[in-house]
């Protein structure tokens, strides 16, 4: 005996049932238990493993671990060694409060989408010794028969027996909408998984009953498979890692080789003592490692996965936010997705009249709007005729469902449309059902591809109603109704008919036919019993009535969607199990692509080279009736070509690709738990729109960064101008801000604005620029110009300015500049304070890049407000505070002094907001000359 592999399916598909029996080892009866028993402890039990996963312990550990956080380690303990234990413990205290939120927020996400594994039943009935035994799902073994009925999820890969109107949900496996019939019979369709003898552990059965001969359990079934694949990918390292760590290096090497050349400037220029030096160097390279930039971006970060959640986007990791920014091409399946996984009437077609049915969902609004207008049935005989038919020859049941939920399905979506229908045009399916009682039902099969219902009227009278495929109607229908009067079915109705099936097959509409037929007096039926009556007898001689369109319709958003993504240069490639005409008749309805869209299939697919696929994606392309591997090697694809790329999906098939994206997003609703497990966000509403919102939090959290790394390099230039002058002036000029007041700035004053920007919205217009390239940084050139070239400057000269202006009052030059004393704490003093105050400024204008201040609210972001208050606070009570005057060799200020820094930051503030005026105003001018 041999266990399933994909490449044995078709084989085992194929068989001859007795034969397949044999090489199973079983029979109708079933195995023993003692035979069951032996295959459970040679093939494991009937359950889909889980990758192993990394203990908690080192998961929280990897968050203080970082290039960064390692960087804050040497930080703190550079700091100790230079005598500045306080500092060293502040140091390290931010970097265990940032780790441990970090693992937070992943713990507390994880939790929620820790779900994995739960498609397969929990109990399955199976036959051992002859009898039929009820058992854990986990039991099942190959060789196994277990029954099947509508509702069950599918345990295992199985060879269907003694189907009867069996349909399953393949969605999971296949993206492919409709409900798949399955037979005794071999036959196979388009695709994979398209043996229609054949049922898939994970799928569903929608309708009918049947048995079934287990061929493969566990990790050795497609749905094993696949989870396979999908746990053998690793994740790549999100893009903001890259940059943070790139970001970290540069940050190193400028603050390593800084605190060289002071050392060495210190020891040969000014003659300092070489430990004296040391400890400068040392504090000039705490100095200017920024301290506050972990916190800053985990709580950017953090910040954006909150207002995702509010939006309905549940984040698994923080960094993913800033991916999703960074997101070139979204490759989205389209069942469920862009679509809502609903089948809907949308057109009708009878003889006489054609009907645009408007209104999509499962609503039941008590009335039918025909080409835009509310029509009454009862007065359109020929329209009323093919809603009862397919009112009464319906075996579906929706359900109104819950304030928010969409209702209930028992049954297949095909007949739910119908029912739909029905509801919106005023019928109540109980009491049509009541007033033409069903007598007996000829249910549907592949062979004639029809079902039919006799039922009895009022007056006694039967009548038989037909709906199935329009070829085999045709068949059987003799007669056509038109405009209320029956007349002979000529070649010309015919004809007209299929081209009318044509034309709308081509907008990827899906058609089911009708027709009826009275039994009168004169019909051969009326003189035979129900009994005896067979679908021979009773479908020929039918009334043609009309066809019924159908589709699953885009979700209503997504028109809107689809052009905000084309607004911001993002592009959507459409990856699905569908057929080639559906995929491209609703990407084109969409507005995803034009009508010149590439269509490539499956097949085709494996017939490309990687080269060919590569070049295929950079183009206007759709993917149709494709595999699990076909969408795995589409993402590595577009990876290759330097798109980042974003990969949506609901179904286990869409798991490997979710693992392997730049950034997996599952559908929360519909979504099966291994996708949720693969992917990075979740929808939790199963909204594309969403997923808009989230590039736009990524975007905004990538500029929010830039405006916190402008802000701390811009202290950093009146912070090192002070050691400077002390060295061009060989120390003629004492330091005019001590290491200790440096460091102040940099964890006390700086960081709760900087904090403040890291949570500012969005600008302005950040959706209308193209994604960011892959080589572009953080730290870029108009950063650096920024910081060292214009903020940095003004707050270095006007710094400089405070700090001889106090020397000046207190007699300098005539009296040599002190290094010590009350006259030289004053003076640093005022020389911290005026750094402080050009920050307030600093952080103001670092609230835009552009746009002005005030068209975003000058008071709207509180937290920078609130981190203003405590700078200024946190100044004063380093004035003003004995024990810390001490400690900081601070001093206190008086009021006139206290006027000039107030008046520092408005100037500041003003000359930033012309600046960017004058830039708005040459970007304007530059685009109405390029239009």
């Amino acid at each position: 005996m041999k266990q399933n592999k994909s490449t044995l399916i078709d084989d085992e598909a194929k068989a001859d049932p007795s034969d397949l029996m044999r090489q199973f080892q079983t029979g109708n009866g079933g195995l023993s238990q003692a035979e069951a028993d032996k295959r459970l402890e040679k093939y494991g039990p009937n359950t889909i493993r889980q990758g192993k996963r990394q203990s908690e312990l080192i998961v929280f550990l990897a968050n203080f671990t970082s290039l960064m956080a390692i960087l804050l380690w040497v930080s703190g303990v550079i700091a100790m060694f230079a005598g500045m234990l306080e500092l060293g413990i502040a140091i390290w205290a931010v970097n265990v409060i940032n780790g441990c939120f970090s693992y937070w927020q992943q713990h507390a996400a994880q939790k929620a989408t820790d779900s994995l594994k739960k498609m397969l039943p929990a109990y399955v009935k199976v036959r051992r010794e002859g009898q039929s035994r009820q058992i854990k799902v986990e039991q099942l073994v190959p060789g196994d028969i277990f029954d099947i009925q509508a509702g069950d999820s599918i345990p295992a890969d199985a060879r269907v027996f003694n189907a009867a109107n069996l349909e399953v949900d393949e969605s999971s496996l296949t993206g492919e909408s409709v409900p798949v019939e399955k037979l005794d019979a071999y036959q196979h369709g388009d695709g994979e998984f398209a043996q229609r003898n054949i049922v898939f552990a994970g799928t569903i059965c929608t309708s009918g009953t049947a048995t079934a001969l287990a061929l493969a359990t566990g990790m050795d079934t497609e749905f094993g498979r696949i989870a396979t694949l999908t746990e053998s990918q690793k994740k790549t390292v999100y893009p903001l890692e890259r940059e943070l760590n790139h970001l970290t290096r540069q940050l190193t090497i400028i603050a390593i080789m800084i605190g060289i050349a002071f050392f060495l400037l210190a020891i040969f220029f000014v003659k300092y003592p070489v430990t004296k030096s040391f400890i400068f160097a040392l504090g000039m390279i705490v100095a200017f490692i920024p301290e506050g930039l972990l916190p800053t971006v985990t709580l950017s970060l953090a910040q954006g996965t909150q207002r995702m959640a509010k939006k309905h986007a549940l984040l698994k990791n923080l960094s993913s936010v800033e991916t999703l920014g960074q997101t070139t091409v979204i490759c989205s399946d389209k069942t469920g997705t862009l679509t809502q996984n609903q089948m809907t009437i949308n057109h009708l077609w009878l003889p006489s009249q054609a009907y645009d049915v408007t209104g999509t969902g499962y609503v039941n609004n008590g009335q039918i709007q025909l080409n835009g207008h509310q029509i009454d049935p009862a007065t359109q005989p020929d329209l009323e005729k093919l809603l009862i038919n397919a009112t009464i020859n319906n075996d579906t049941e929706v359900t109104e469902g819950k304030a928010g939920e969409k209702s209930k399905i028992l049954g297949t979506p095909t007949e739910a449309g119908l029912v739909i229908l029905s509801r919106k045009a005023g019928l109540d399916a109980a009491a049509e059902r009541k007033r033409f009682p069903r007598l007996k039902e000829l249910p549907f099969d592949s062979g004639r591809k029809l079902m039919s219902v006799i039922t009895k009227t009022s007056d006694g009278m039967l009548v038989i109603n037909t709906k199935g495929a329009l070829g085999s109607e045709l068949k059987i229908c003799d007669r056509i109704l038109d405009n209320g009067h029956i007349r002979p079915l000529t070649a010309d109705d015919k004809s007209k008919i299929l081209q009318v099936n044509e034309d709308y097959s081509k907008q990827g509409l899906r058609t089911l036919a009708f027709s009826y037929r009275v039994v009168d007096g004169d019909d051969p039926l009326s003189h035979q019993s129900l009994e005896s009556c067979t679908i021979e007898s009773a479908e020929q001689h039918m009334v043609f009535i009309g066809l019924a369109m159908m589709s699953d319709p885009p979700r209503p958003e997504i028109f809107d969607t689809v052009r905000n993504c084309q607004r911001a240069n993002i592009r959507i490639i459409m990856v699905t199990g569908d057929s080639p005409t559906t995929a491209k008749s609703i990407a084109t309805k969409i507005g995803i692509t034009s009508d010149k869209v590439r269509v490539i299939s499956g097949v085709e697919l494996d017939k490309m080279s990687d080269a060919e696929l590569q070049e295929a994606v950079k183009g206007e392309v759709i993917f149709a009736r494709v595999a699990p591997e076909h969408k795995f090697r589409i993402v590595s694809m577009c990876q290759k070509n330097g798109d980042v790329v974003a990969s949506t999906g609901d179904g286990v098939n869409d798991a490997p690709a979710l693992k392997r994206a730049d950034i997996g997003i599952a559908m929360g609703v519909t979504g099966t738990d291994v996708a949720k497990d693969a992917a990075d966000m979740i929808l939790t509403d199963d909204n594309f729109a969403s997923i808009v919102s989230a590039i736009e939090e990524g975007r905004t959290v990538y500029s929010n960064l830039q405006k916190f790394l402008l802000y701390i390099l811009t202290s950093n230039v009146p912070e090192a101008a002070p050691s400077v002058i002390f060295l061009l002036t060989r120390g003629l000029v004492p330091l005019p801000l001590t290491v200790m007041q440096i460091l102040t700035v940099d964890l006390g004053t700086d960081l709760l604005p900087a904090l403040g920007l890291g949570t500012e919205k969005a600008e302005p217009g950040i959706m209308d620029q193209p994604p960011r390239p892959l080589n572009s940084h953080l730290l870029n050139r108009s950063i650096i110009w920024k910081a060292f070239g214009w903020y940095g400057l003004i707050a270095s000269a006007i710094s400089t300015f405070a700090y001889f202006f106090v020397n000046h009052v207190n007699g300098w030059p005539q009296v040599p500049l002190a290094g010590s004393g009350l006259v030289y704490a004053e003076a640093t003093t005022i020389t911290l304070a005026a750094i402080v105050f050009s920050q307030i400024a600093a952080a103001m204008n670092c609230r835009t890049q552009i746009s002005s201040v005030f068209s975003i609210g000058l008071f709207s972001n509180h937290r920078i407000l609130l981190g203003i208050l405590v700078e200024v606070v946190l100044v004063a009570l380093l004035m003003y505070v004995p024990f810390l005057q001490g400690v900081f060799n601070t001093g206190p200020l008086n009021g006139s002094e206290w006027l000039f820094l107030c008046c520092i930051p408005v100037p500041i503030f003003l000359v930033e907001e012309l600046r960017k005026y004058v830039v708005r105003q040459i970007k304007h001018h530059q685009t109405k000359a390029a239009d």
